[in-house]
């Protein structure tokens, strides 16, 4: 993903344009955040279980380097807010309303 991780300042009526409503669009985008941080969740979970052990003293445990690496590189990814309006605003999300009928 090369989505840019810093604050920046985004266009209101340009993401309220893309559904006609600027709450409809922050429902969808933070819909597909949170869609985004469980698969990035469950990632990091798998990862990690490979290093996980059933030693429950605290004495034994020790440091390992390659579960402090991966952990330090989903903290240096861009937060799923920041790449669910991304994915928004280029389009790259689909939504629909529903059925207003029933």
């Amino acid at each position: 993903m090369a989505v840019n991780a810093s604050i920046i300042t985004r266009d209101n009526e340009q993401i309220a344009d893309l559904s006609g409503n600027i709450y409809e669009s922050i429902t969808v985008i933070g819909k597909r955040a949170r869609q985004i941080s469980a698969q990035q969740k469950e990632e990091l979970n798998s990862k990690l279980a490979e290093f996980a052990s059933s030693v429950d003293n605290l004495e034994e445990i020790f440091e390992n380097r390659e579960q402090i690496e991966i952990s330090r590189f989903y903290e240096r990814m861009p937060k799923p807010s920041t790449v669910a309006i991304d994915e928004f605003v280029e389009g790259k999300v689909s939504f629909r309303a529903p059925d207003e009928e029933a």
